[in-house]
């Protein structure tokens, strides 16, 4: 059976080295404090403050997304969850309620918020990617004033793609993709009205991005800078607590639609991909990550295991270092023992 996914901060430190390339960066990824319980997390910087969401809790307020806000990107508090049930079209696609919604992710066009996140159950491909907007997202009250538009894209059994982990990029030239995808074929790319955030209409084309011939590939999301774009995705095993071997890759291509190559040269559409993260100490498992922007910086947001918390999935964040070849790295992990957090103990998917 194929395992599926179920589915930041402005970092503030004294001493700033200089990384190859000549610009300033961190030494250590910012230690993170408050209510830090999430998986698969986005976060939206906005005038007053941060928001993040993530997957919901199974079985509990009707599997909806988790919110989060914070200050200053650095200090926490959970929000509650967005919405008491699930959109009515979920059920309808997958035949069923599942227990949770998966994997969101935030975007802003003008004033306009869209979220985005993925409807599945685990170990099967029958899944839908919803799409929700916000005409006016207010971090003091961020589980207000979201409409839901319904399916922007469905995958069933005889799909080679599954349609979970959504992903939107809008480029230089006015136009607007989604990636996603998980297992199967690996990560797929398609092109979005950038209005209304829908599929556009007569571009059927589905590129694809990267794949490990139907082994563990997920979680993508796409930046730019340098006259690249960066594919971040999630390779191995997810949501096993502290048995979870996820690992963050990436690779870069110069056109969105690919073909995106790692550091030596191999295509992520074989199996390629160079390693940007993988487990060390109580940091176990860390991916779900998504590129966000923090002001002029580029931020990574991803979750992590905690070997100390029993396995709980837990926030970080950091700022994207780049090397002199345009490569991103990131800073060693957070001083000290790990984040706080409340510890609900390892999703189950």
């Amino acid at each position: 059976m194929k395992r599926l996914r179920s589915a930041g901060a402005l970092l503030l430190v004294s001493f700033l080295p200089v990384q190859a390339g000549g610009a300033a960066g961190p030494t250590r990824q910012p230690s993170l404090r408050g209510d830090l319980d999430i998986h698969d997390p986005t976060v939206l910087r906005l005038p007053g403050g941060y928001v993040a969401l993530g997957t919901g809790f199974e079985g509990i307020d009707g599997g909806t997304l988790r919110l989060k806000t914070s200050p200053d990107g650095l200090s926490w508090t959970d929000a509650g969850h967005l919405g008491e049930r699930q959109p009515g079209w979920v059920a309808r696609l997958l035949g069923q309620e599942p227990p949770n919604l998966w994997a969101p992710t935030l975007f802003q066009r003008g004033t306009t918020t869209y979220l985005y996140f993925a409807a599945s159950t685990f170990g099967k491909n029958t899944s839908g990617i919803g799409l929700m907007t916000n005409a006016a997202l207010d971090p003091r009250s961020p589980g207000r004033g979201w409409v839901d538009r319904g399916v922007v894209l469905s995958s069933g059994a005889g799909d080679r793609y599954n349609a979970i982990d959504p992903a939107r990029f809008d480029t230089p030239d006015g136009r607007a993709w989604l990636a996603f995808g998980s297992f199967w074929d690996g990560i797929k790319l398609r092109e979005l009205d950038p209005a209304t955030g829908l599929l556009r209409p007569g571009h059927p084309t589905t590129y694809p991005l990267a794949s490990r011939g139907g082994g563990a590939i997920e979680a993508a999301s796409i930046a730019r800078r340098g006259g690249y774009y960066y594919l971040f995705v999630s390779f191995d095993r997810c949501c096993a607590g502290v048995n979870s071997t996820y690992r963050m890759m990436v690779g870069r291509s110069k056109a969105i639609t690919g073909p995106y190559l790692d550091r030596a040269g191999r295509p992520l559409l074989q199996g390629g991909g160079t390693e940007l993260q993988s487990g060390q100490g109580r940091f176990v498992g860390p991916g779900g990550q998504e590129v966000y922007a923090d002001g002029a910086a580029l931020h990574l947001v991803y979750h992590h295991y905690d070997r100390g918390r029993g396995g709980s999935p837990m926030l970080q964040t950091t700022p994207l270092l780049w090397d002199a070849q345009g490569w991103p790295r990131l800073p060693a992990l957070p001083v000290g023992a790990g984040p706080e957090g409340t510890g609900r103990g390892p999703l189950r998917r």
